[in-house]
C-alpha cells in the first residue's frame, strides 16, 4: 500500500489518500465494528466478511428512500459512533454512504473505496455528500470527509468505455484549473496509454489530477471563501443538461459539454484567450466527447429553470466558472442571452 497524500482538515484531522490493489488487503484501515455499501455494479468489490448492502445502481437512486436503507440496515447490524461505514462503488454510492456517515449517531467514521474514474478523481476527497432532491443534483447533503480513500486502478481494467470516458471528464477539466500545465502535458503526451487503461499512467494522470483538487479544497474547505467553486468548472451548465435529460446522461459527459461551453462563452465575451479556449475545446474532443451538441430552441426555456436550482447561488444569482487562463478560473453571472447562444440551435 503506497500512501499518494495526506490531505489537511478542519480541526487538525486528515484524509488519507492511498493506492492499493484490493479493499481487503487494508483491514488496518477499516478494522473495528463495520459495514460496506456497494450497488449491484461494484459489489464484486466488497470487503469479505463484513456486513454489507446492496443497492440498485444508477443517478436515479440518489435520494432519501436509498440512504433510509443504509441507515436502517447499520441500526440493524449494531454499529455505533465509532464504526466504520465503508462506501464502495461511483459517486452515487460514495456521496450517498459518506452522507449517511454523516448522519448517523451525529457522525461515524467513513472510509472510501472507489470503483470508477469519475469517483477516485471527484467523488473521494473534498468532503461533500448528499442525494439529488426536488428536481436538482446534489440538493441535500453535507460536509464530511472520509478518514481514508483507498484507491484500486484494477477496478478500471473493467470499467465499460462509456464510465472511463465519464470520469476523463473531470480530469480534462482539472487540467484547466490546474496552477500549471503538467496534467494538460500529460493527457496530450500519453493519451493512448490512458485509453488503454495502463496502469502505471493512470496512477500518474490519478495523482496529477487529485492535486488540483486539493490544492482548491484545502483554501477553501466549506467553499465559503469563493476558491473551492472553480471547481465547478463546467459543472452549471453540464448539471442544468442531466436534470433536463433526467439524469441519463452521465456526468462526466455532461461537465466536459458544459466546461467546452464554458470555454466558448468566455472567448466570445473576451475573458478567455482564444488560444486558450481552442486547445482546450480539443482536448476535450479528443477524448471522445461531443462538444457541439445544441438544445432545441423550444428545450431552452426548460433548461434555463434547471440552472435556476443550482445549489451554488450566491445572492440569488447563478455564477458561471469561466477562464481567464490557465489556471485562473472567475466566477459571474451570465445573461439569458448568453446561456441560450452557447447553448442552443
Amino acid at each position: 500500500m503506497e500512501r499518494i497524500f495526506s490531505v489537511p482538515l478542519k480541526g487538525g484531522n486528515y484524509t488519507d489518500v492511498y493506492f492499493s490493489e484490493t479493499i481487503d488487503k487494508e483491514r488496518r484501515i477499516t478494522s473495528g465494528n463495520a459495514f460496506a455499501v456497494a450497488d449491484s455494479n461494484s459489489s464484486r468489490y466488497l470487503p469479505s466478511g463484513i456486513p454489507s448492502l446492496v443497492l440498485p445502481p444508477g443517478e436515479k437512486e440518489k435520494n432519501w428512500a436509498a440512504v433510509d436503507k443504509i441507515l436502517s440496515s447499520s441500526l440493524a447490524h449494531g454499529l455505533a459512533r465509532d464504526s466504520v461505514f465503508i462506501g464502495v462503488g461511483g459517486g452515487v454510492i460514495l456521496d450517498m454512504t459518506a452522507f449517511a456517515a454523516s448522519l448517523y449517531m451525529r457522525g461515524a467514521r467513513l472510509v472510501l473505496f472507489p470503483t470508477t474514474l469519475l469517483a477516485m478523481v471527484d467523488a473521494t476527497l473534498g468532503g461533500k455528500t448528499g442525494i439529488d432532491y426536488g428536481g436538482g443534483k446534489n440538493l441535500v447533503g453535507t460536509f464530511y470527509p472520509a478518514e481514508a480513500v483507498i484507491i484500486s486502478t484494477s477496478t478500471l481494467r473493467t470499467l465499460p468505455d462509456k464510465e472511463f470516458r465519464c470520469g476523463m471528464g473531470e480530469v480534462v477539466k482539472h487540467s484547466f484549473l490546474s496552477s500549471d500545465e503538467r496534467l494538460s502535458e500529460f493527457l496530450l503526451t500519453h493519451r493512448a496509454e490512458i485509453e488503454r487503461k495502463d496502469e502505471k499512467v493512470l496512477q500518474e494522470m490519478i495523482r496529477l489530477s487529485l492535486e488540483v483538487k486539493i490544492e482548491y479544497i484545502t483554501r477553501d474547505p466549506e467553499e465559503k471563501k469563493g476558491i473551492r467553486g472553480a471547481l465547478n468548472l463546467g459543472h452549471t451548465f453540464g448539471h442544468a443538461l442531466e436534470a433536463l435529460r433526467g439524469f441519463s446522461l452521465s456526468h462526466g459527459e455532461a461537465v466536459a459539454w458544459g466546461t467546452a461551453k464554458a470555454l466558448l462563452v468566455g472567448k466570445e465575451l473576451g475573458i478567455t484567450p482564444s488560444s486558450f479556449a481552442d486547445s482546450g475545446i480539443e482536448l476535450i474532443k479528443s477524448f471522445g466527447f461531443d462538444t457541439g451538441y445544441k438544445l432545441p430552441q423550444a428545450e431552452f426555456d426548460a433548461y434555463y429553470k434547471a440552472i435556476g436550482k443550482d445549489k451554488k447561488k450566491r445572492g440569488g444569482e447563478v455564477r458561471f466558472v469561466l477562464m481567464e487562463g490557465q489556471g485562473k478560473p472567475a466566477l459571474q453571472p451570465l445573461p439569458e442571452n448568453v446561456i441560450k447562444a452557447a447553448v442552443c440551435c
